[in-house]
């Protein structure tokens, strides 16, 4: 397996349906239906943001995402929202999606999201992007990688224990929980 920064154009309807499938159950209620949702993805992906697993025949088996003051794996500004939900169901997603937006800080490097491909589930790609993650925080400067896991998720968040993550504080989701799924996030943060 080796671990590379972005992915090819031609990976991109791959990388936005493997985003969509981890993380669709959570959005899903805001950026559905899943159709349009995977459309806005692809069309927001910026590969300069993502480490991608690969096998030795190249078969993309993984991404870990992150996010900077340049972007994100999935970023887009109002006008790509807008060209995919017209006007009114851009302003609503955004006002939505605010309240789940997680800002950039100058000590830490903001891991956003990772996912792994069905058929490579338990054959150690999370852990090796994980390790990737901080690699590219340390060759960045940071001294520690911060993600967050949702209460629902329970298998990245014994991923992130085995890894030396540790818990930073729990973000209460309030009334929002209903849209999204899940009630709670724990920040967790690894020294590197």
């Amino acid at each position: 397996m080796r671990i590379s920064l972005g992915f090819e154009d031609r990976e991109r309807d791959q990388v936005a349906g493997m985003y969509w499938q981890a993380f669709g159950s959570k959005l899903g209620r805001v950026m559905g239906p899943d159709r349009r949702a995977i459309a806005f993805i692809r069309d927001v992906l910026d590969p300069t943001h993502a480490l991608c697993a690969r096998d030795g025949r190249g078969v993309l088996l993984g991404v870990a995402g992150f996010k900077t003051i340049h972007g994100a794996l999935v970023g887009g500004d109002w006008s790509d929202i807008r060209r995919h939900y017209g006007f009114v169901g851009g302003v609503w997603r955004t006002l939505v999606l605010s309240l789940l937006e997680r800002d950039t800080e100058n000590q830490r490097f903001l891991m956003d999201g990772i996912f792994v491909s069905d058929g490579a589930r338990g054959q150690g790609v999370g852990t090796r992007l994980l390790d990737a993650i901080c690699d590219e925080a340390e060759q960045r400067g940071y001294t520690e990688v911060r993600l967050d896991v949702i209460d629902t998720n329970p298998r990245a968040r014994a991923l992130y224990d085995r890894e030396g993550f540790v818990a930073g504080g729990e973000h209460q989701l309030g009334p929002l929980r209903h849209i999204f799924g899940f009630q709670s996030a724990t920040t967790m943060i690894r020294r590197v």
